[in-house]
């Protein structure tokens, strides 16, 4: 059943383009699913790390570029999308204010999710275990509580965020900036999973960390989007009522 936009937000898509939007997205959750299922995250991390540790941890382009420098741009950019919310530049003048706030609304949200997850996760990154040389034991995150002798707070994939955050712009551009938005898009993915992956040759996480992390960011800047459209259509006047006199 197809049901009608609401007249009171006429950019409002048809409901089956959210039923394809929640579609992906439960597709997505099952395929990260599957991969934790496969237990492949030691196998992907022994290509990268032996029992003397891993070779790039230390090594100096992944460190203060891939880490530190991606980190820092991945901050510039927040920040200038939270300028552009009043002074916007680029795609975000074709943005109103509403849909430019959003946009950095939807990115802080996903740090931060991701940020407190990682907190609350007693799960150790790969080079705290001890088949790389550190003194932990390997333990799924599914094994909730368990605590597996090392530091934890590993999972989901905090740095890869600093990309993946940023999948919010395709829902705030799509409407109106549909090639712009697709940009966003896999630019904010492809990042994502390079900087998951530089993370990873490092030691510093598994693949099912960055996958999850991806996965995360993309329901938070959903479910933002669904709010702020909510938020619309709740502070839009009623039809037929009279503009304020000047």
């Amino acid at each position: 059943m197809r049901l009608p936009s609401s007249p009171l937000d006429p950019a409002l898509p048809p409901f089956s383009a959210q039923r394809r939007i929640a579609a992906w997205t439960l597709a997505c959750l099952a395929l990260v699913v599957l991969w934790d299922f496969l237990g492949r995250d030691l196998s992907l991390a022994h290509a990268f790390g032996s029992g003397s540790g891993f070779p790039l941890r230390d090594q100096w382009f992944f460190v203060h570029v891939a880490h530190e420098g991606a980190r820092r741009v991945g901050w510039l950019l927040v920040l200038l999308l939270a300028l552009g919310v009043w002074w916007p530049l680029g795609p975000l003048r074709r943005l109103d204010m509403g849909e430019r706030l959003q946009w950095v609304v939807s990115a802080l949200l996903a740090l931060a999710a991701v940020s407190i997850a990682k907190n609350l996760s007693s799960t150790s990154c790969p080079w705290d275990l001890a088949e790389f040389g550190g003194v932990a034991r390997y333990a799924s995150h599914w094994a909730w509580g368990l605590v597996d002798g090392g530091g934890g707070r590993c999972f989901p994939a905090g740095h890869a965020s600093a990309g993946f955050a940023f999948v919010g712009g395709w829902f705030a551009l799509r409407r109106t900036q549909p090639r712009a938005a697709c940009a966003c898009l896999v630019a904010s993915l492809v990042a994502g999973l390079v900087l998951g992956l530089a993370q990873q040759a490092r030691g510093a996480h598994f693949m099912s960390h960055t996958l999850w992390s991806a996965w995360l960011c993309w329901t938070v800047a959903w479910m933002a989007d669904l709010g702020a459209r909510a938020l619309r259509v709740r502070l839009a006047p009623p039809p037929g009522a009279a503009a304020p006199a000047a």
